[in-house]
């Protein structure tokens, strides 16, 4: 069984992930660290961000077994992904990679943008997680002020909305809904509500594809 998991920056969609995939026993994959893991390569190398030739060897070379959570978490990493992830050799090179991941075992719940699009476009269930740019900055900015205690509200929405535009310009596997995906629209609700109302949804189309 796959279950997909799409969404714009800071939606809520990896949390989702985590818990959905708890909830049927599933292997979970968060397809974000994944460029944020690559993007830190090029800066731990002092390589330019804008080297997509560097950007696309340093996604061949990617172990998905060895990806570190902690150190890929954070501002700095989130911004360089998506600038590295417009690129269509980035996003080639690590294609497959994630689809073998879905197909491991009795399957998997994959978080990102293009899971429902492009990476695994047959799953078994499809949910579009979103929220209003203004409650996403909200989040992802009390969740970074821990750490970074003088970051402005501000900056983080700037951020989130400049990922969202790039996210959805792209050339290559562009942030969109899938056709067949269902709309979980996080706004208004706790991580307990969201999760519940996920798990209907899935249900939902679980029970139309048996």
């Amino acid at each position: 069984m796959i279950i997909a998991v799409d969404g714009p920056a800071a939606s809520g969609k990896g949390t989702l992930g985590k818990r959905i995939a708890a909830h049927y026993g599933l292997n979970h994959l968060d397809t974000g660290l994944i460029y944020r893991a690559v993007a830190r390569a090029l800066l731990d190398q002092n390589l330019p961000l804008t080297d997509e030739l560097a950007a696309t060897a340093a996604a061949r070379a990617l172990d998905l077994s060895v990806l570190d959570e902690d150190r890929l978490r954070g501002p700095q990493a989130g911004e360089a992904a998506s600038v590295i992830s417009v690129y269509p050799g980035v996003r080639e090179a690590l294609l497959q990679g994630q689809r073998s991941f879905a197909m491991r075992g009795s399957g998997a719940v994959l978080d990102g943008r293009d899971i429902g699009t492009v990476i695994c476009p047959d799953a078994d269930a499809k949910i579009f997680v979103t929220a209003s740019s203004e409650e996403r900055a909200k989040r992802r900015w009390l969740e970074l002020k821990i750490a970074h205690p003088d970051l402005a509200y501000e900056t983080v929405l700037s951020d989130i909305q400049q990922r969202d535009t790039r996210d959805s310009n792209r050339a290559a596997s562009p942030l969109r809904m899938a056709d067949d995906a269902r709309l979980l629209d996080t706004t208004k609700l706790d991580k307990e509500t969201a999760f519940q109302a996920a798990i209907v949804l899935i249900e939902a189309d679980l029970s139309r594809n048996r």
